[in-house]
């Protein structure tokens, strides 16, 4: 009896062993125990395989099956289902759904093989072979999605799809595919199809290609960039941005594109690209243009050349934090953005355009710093150009050089005594842009230097004020002088090549604290106002240098009557001349701000919130001791605050305090001829605000860096809305003048009109001339993986539209319907 009894229990341990629980729950197992299989011929890895309701192991058919959110994990190879079967004598894995209780199916297979994984209807993978054999699969590859009836994977990964398509949309039933009998998909390197065409809806389109290509890869490689077309009213039909994208290596890349004008105008865009990652990025773009108006043999024929250069280069402060090299260029010619309709919005309405290309080095350790730049501004309305060409500048930061004097421990008025250098050479040209590349424009730079050593003080005084002194010392240096003659008749001006120095000095001191004044309440809303005076008082002395013993002023007879006239020798310097008038301003500035403390209730704790009613409102004038008449500077005001939190209001006026007549300003106070402490001259208001979905919205610091990303891109802003207004007014020179007012406003915005509807606006309104300036409209729907763009500008020079219906996905970008239209009329003059 006990015999069998261990028999028994040998058989049920044996047998335990065998089907290792197979109505357990979800476990872990690692190994095989088919006694009568020979592992190291079937499998490479352990077989791990779960389920959530049970695993049944037929033991005669040398089979597992396994139930309810199934899943095999072989090596870097995961198989999930609702049903698994594995079948050891034929080395395969078959994966199913299961149709749940009304009959429809759940669980269907998906296969993941390191990162890439597709879904199917049924995958049948041998793990001997490692081929594979799926039904209706669905999987990813790269910015795509590939649908295949029928699909074989073989050893190498390479996938052969009978039936199958191409599409960016993630639909199970994508809204469009690029449809083939047959597809072969390399992974992480292209796919390629038979004959095959466009279907929308599952609807074939007209549009059939002989074979397709597709990269599928994360490198960038060189290709074909295809135009768009349209027509233009004056110029032509036309293909645009048509041309060649070439990677040159992993750190540049490099583009040409072109237009081309049936009436014979043309343009071409270059932009070359380069980054070195922790060290320096930049791009570089060169676009030329020409532009034919009518036909030869007409009289308003002409032809027009442009041209424009942006380079953008930015270095990494980590690369090296002592040395640095930046450079934005902007130049070209006067017309390039007028004539050129793709330049945006922000380029075609500003006037002028800088340059500047930066180097910079300083010494650690030391005080000491050089900097160089090379400058470029230009005027597109007065057609002027001016260039810096270098700019050089080298400074010792601010040294105490008393510090160290008297007693350990002690401090002494001197130790705050400070001292600073700085050098400064420059050589400048200003000259109308049509004379720029002439030969004569060499000889037109004005150079100089300049240094300055600017000595400093500041000291505590009855606790409360603040005193500062300061004394400047300046040199001018440059290598020609000015040299007037009378012949007889006239003054003659000539220029002598010699070198020629200039110096003066000034002196400052000034004396300012702070002045609280609080009023609070015990009850209501406003628990209390605050106003901070700043009140500055300043004394600046500028002694004259007019006088000959100094050698930078010199007389000369200007008529036959034998009267003289001061003329300095640098007047024409780059950096002026020492001064001539004597001066000793007293200035008096009041700083102020206002504000105000409110009570808040949140449930029963009550909080005290502080708001800002003014935060700047300045008044300045000064009053010189030396001049013999007209004393008193205008005074100024100005008004800066900020309301709602959105609303942002400045406003600045003058006042002069003397009378003015026509034959100009009299050394008559306002007060004792109108009874006025000054007259009114001019003024200045601009009222603008930035509102968005996220403004009455509490919001993290991470939520607003978000938002602050999203207002790059207009397609993601839910909406928002800019206004602003400026009103400028001008009393005149004489008091019979005519009064002078210019207002504007002028307004954009982007707003979401339904999840699938936004719409974007710029315009603006000119009250003096009763017009509207700038006006353009843009309207976009979202098409899931199309997209629809419009954009209309119905006024003024580049009236013009634009639609476009195009696929979202940047690899099929050019797969697109275009239609363009503008009505541009060069401007030759």
């Amino acid at each position: 009896m006990n015999i069998k009894i261990i028999i028994v229990s040998l058989f049920i341990f044996l047998l335990t062993g065998i089907f290792n629980n197979s109505w357990a729950k979800p476990q872990q197992i690692t190994e095989d125990t088919l006694s009568n299989v020979n592992k190291e011929e079937i499998i490479e890895y352990h077989i791990e395989r779960y389920a959530n309701d049970s695993i049944i192991q037929d033991l005669e058919n040398k089979k597992i099956l396994l139930f309810g959110n199934a899943k095999i994990i072989y090596g870097d190879i995961t198989i999930s289902a609702n049903y698994i079967e594995i079948d050891w004598n034929n080395s395969t894995i078959n994966a199913k759904p299961t149709t749940d209780s009304i009959g429809e199916f759940i669980g269907f297979p998906v296969f993941t093989e390191g990162k890439d994984s597709f879904k199917a209807t049924e995958i049948l993978y041998n793990f001997k072979s490692k081929k594979c054999i799926v039904s209706k699969i669905i999987t990813k590859e790269g910015e795509g999605y590939i649908h295949g009836l029928k699909v074989k994977k073989m050893e190498d990964n390479v996938l052969y799809l009978k039936k199958g398509q191409y599409t960016t949309c993630d639909k199970e039933k994508p809204h469009y595919s690029i449809k083939a009998n047959k597809i072969k998909l390399v992974p992480k390197k292209q796919i390629v199809t038979g004959p095959a065409y466009l279907t929308f809806f599952n609807i074939p389109a007209p549009l059939l290609l002989p074979f397709g290509f597709f990269p599928n890869t994360s490198k960038e490689s060189s290709g074909i960039l295809i135009p768009s077309y349209g027509e233009s009213a004056n110029l032509g039909f036309f293909l645009k941005d048509g041309g060649y994208y070439f990677t040159l290596n992993d750190y540049m890349d490099f583009s040409v594109k072109g237009d081309i004008y049936t009436k014979g105008s043309w343009r071409t865009k270059t932009n070359f690209r380069y980054k070195n990652r922790y060290k320096y990025n930049g791009n570089l773009k060169v676009n030329l243009g020409k532009i034919i108006n009518s036909e030869k043999g007409f009289p308003d024929y002409s032809e027009q050349k442009d041209f424009f250069i942006r380079w953008n280069h930015r270095q990494d402060p980590k690369a090296n934090p002592t040395f640095s090299f930046s450079a934005n260029v902007n130049a070209g010619s006067n017309t390039y953005h007028k004539n050129n309709t793709f330049s945006n919005t922000k380029d075609y309405l500003t006037n002028t355009f800088s340059s500047s290309i930066n180097l910079s080095k300083r010494w650690e350790g030391t005080p000491f710093n050089i900097s160089s730049n090379l400058g470029h501004n230009q005027n597109t309305k007065t057609q002027k150009v001016n260039l810096t060409l270098p700019n050089i500048d080298f400074s010792m930061n601010r040294i105490f050089p008393f510090k160290e004097l008297g007693k350990s421990g002690k401090k002494y008025w001197y130790h705050k005594v400070g001292i600073r250098y700085n050098m400064n050479t420059k050589n400048e040209l200003s000259v109308a842009d049509s004379l720029l590349f002439h030969n004569s424009t060499l000889s037109s730079f004005n150079s100089g230097m300049r240094h300055n050593i600017p000595i400093s003080s500041s000291f505590k005084m009855f606790k409360y004020f603040t005193v500062s002194q300061n004394i400047n010392l300046s040199e001018r240096w440059y290598l020609s002088q000015i040299q007037r003659t009378w012949n007889g008749s006239e003054v003659i001006t000539d220029t002598l090549d010699k070198f020629t120095r200039g110096g003066e000095y000034n002196l400052s001191s000034s004396i300012n604290t702070k002045i609280y004044g609080i009023a609070q309440f015990k009850k209501g809303k406003i628990a209390a106002f605050r106003h901070v005076l700043t009140p500055n008082l300043s004394f600046n002395y500028n002694p004259s240098f007019a006088d000959e013993k100094f050698g930078f002023y010199k007389s000369v007879q200007s008529d036959s009557l034998g009267n003289t006239e001061i003329y300095s020798i640098t007047e024409n310097g780059i950096y002026g001349s020492p001064r001539k008038n004597e001066s000793g301003n007293i200035t008096l500035n009041l700083s102020n701000i206002f504000g105000m403390k409110i009570r808040t209730k949140k449930d029963t704790t009550e909080t005290i919130k502080k708001i800002k009613l003014i935060e700047s409102l300045n008044i300045n004038s000064s009053y010189n001791i030396f001049a013999d008449s007209l004393n008193f500077s205008n005074i100024s005001l100005n008004l800066r605050t900020k309301l709602f939190n959105s609303l942002n209001i400045t406003f600045s006026s003058n006042f002069d305090p003397y009378v003015k007549t026509n034959n100009g300003r009299l050394n008559t106070f306002e007060f004792s001829e109108n009874k006025r402490l000054a007259r009114f001259t001019n003024s200045n208001t601009s009222i603008g605000f930035s509102l968005s979905d996220k403004t009455f919205k509490k919001s993290t610091v991470k939520d607003t860096l978000k938002v602050e990303e999203e207002a790059r891109d207009f397609y993601n802003i839910p909406w928002n809305l800019n206004m602003n207004y400026t009103y400028s007014f001008n009393k005149g020179h004489l008091s019979s003048a005519e009064s002078i007012s210019n207002q504007n406003i002028s307004f954009s915005g982007n707003l979401k009109i339904t999840p699938k509807w936004k719409i974007g606006f710029h315009s603006g309104y000119d009250f003096t001339d009763k017009e509207f300036t700038y006006t353009s409209l843009d309207l976009y729907r979202d098409l899931h993986c199309w997209e629809m763009l419009f954009h209309w500008i119905p006024t003024g020079f580049h009236r013009s539209y634009t639609l476009t219906i195009r696929v979202k996905a940047p690899m099929l970008k050019d797969l697109k319907l275009e239609r363009k239209k503008d009505w541009i009329n060069p401007d030759f003059n």
